[in-house]
């Protein structure tokens, strides 16, 4: 497994068509990006405290973030340019995704509301029909709707393009979702309480794959195969669960590194962020 080397706090992770890896810093409120060709990672310094967490990237090259502590969605655009649109204040955006059609969307954790950012920069605002969900991670499925979690409900949620939004429970034990991902045959979730990584079928079925005790898987992404890749948070790997639903772990080359966001690059490799300050790279 590949380490690079990055700032400290290392926490969401994205990659640009082109190859380029942007992450974010959370813990020195920075956001990176690294060449395609390689190098030094260049960074772009954000406000004292506003702690980027998840990052996505556009079909033009963009990087958009959240900043959780700042109430801010971050934009840098291919050309570098750094701009933000403030949200209210208490807001807390944590889960961003870009949908197919061309617009931002991301989670509010406080405010029980999913946010919409268009071409324009123009903010909508979606309420969950559910209070105090604790909406986390967002991600697009090939239909065009929007897949959300909601870790204090055991839920996860659906956002339609034209922004109707509903709510599935899900019937496991003391789950709290973080991670969802989303293809064309299933929904996958990170459950980090239950230590447990579940699909949703299009039949809607749930069905889990069960980790070892303590993993606390934390972010998750579609292998493009039928199956996922996480990151265990308490296991220190990264993991993957196949089609048919047998889980494999990968330990990670760092001890106790605390990973959190997972993204493929485009040559097929997986990668992961570590907190304790590495980008940590596995070819399956």
């Amino acid at each position: 497994m590949d380490t690079v080397a990055v700032a400290k706090g290392a926490y969401g992770i994205a990659f640009a068509a082109d190859g380029a890896t942007w992450f974010t810093v959370a813990e020195g409120n920075r956001v990176g990006r690294i060449s395609p060709d390689g190098g030094a990672p260049v960074y772009w310094e954000l406000a004292d405290g506003s702690q980027p967490t998840v990052i996505a990237v556009g079909p033009d090259g963009a990087a958009w973030f959240t900043e959780y502590k700042a109430d801010t969605i971050g934009r840098i655009g291919a050309d570098g340019e750094l701009s933000e649109f403030r949200l209210a204040q208490g807001a807390g955006p944590y889960g961003i995704a870009v949908g197919h059609d061309g617009a931002v969307w991301f989670t509010e954790t406080t405010t029980d509301h999913i946010g919409r950012i268009d071409s324009g920069g123009a903010v909508t605002r979606f309420a969950i029909p559910r209070q105090g969900g604790f909406a986390s991670a967002i991600a697009a499925a090939p239909g065009g709707e929007l897949w959300f979690t909601l870790n204090a409900a055991a839920s996860v949620g659906r956002v339609d393009p034209d922004g109707a939004v509903t709510v599935m429970p899900l019937e496991l034990q003391g789950a709290a979702p973080v991670g969802i991902a989303a293809d064309a045959d299933a929904v996958w979730f990170a459950d980090i309480m239950g230590d447990r990584i579940g699909r949703i079928g299009n039949d809607g079925a749930v069905t889990v794959a069960t980790l070892s005790e303590g993993a606390k898987p934390h972010a998750v992404i579609a292998d493009g195969a039928g199956g996922c890749w996480f990151t265990e948070w308490g296991g220190n790997r990264i993991g993957h669960v196949t089609a048919d639903g047998k889980a494999a772990g990968h330990d990670l080359p760092v001890a106790n590194s605390e990973p959190h966001g997972i993204a493929i690059a485009p040559d097929g490799t997986v990668w992961a962020a570590l907190e304790t300050g590495q980008l940590a790279g596995f070819r399956a």
